[in-house]
């Protein structure tokens, strides 16, 4: 998924997929939510074993983007 919004600052990125990480919300009053969103979505697609990231350049937007496994995870016999 790409947009041509204001884009993420470098040095933000590393914090994006934290939880309740809410990047530029602090410096107005729009309506958000508690930063959970992108963290719960890196934690279901690695728990399939698959990646997820985001590229972005201030003023330019941003793409962000994830890959699953073709093989589903094993799960090792109980």
């Amino acid at each position: 998924m790409s947009d041509n919004g204001i884009g993420i600052a470098r040095e933000d990125l590393p914090k994006l997929f934290s939880r309740f990480s809410r990047l530029g919300k602090d410096q107005d009053n729009s309506p958000g939510g508690i930063g959970l969103g992108l963290s719960i979505s890196k934690s279901l697609v690695e728990a399939h074993g698959g990646s997820i990231g985001v590229r972005s350049e201030l003023g330019k937007g941003s793409t962000f983007w994830f890959s699953l496994p073709l093989q589903p995870k094993t799960i090792p016999n109980e």
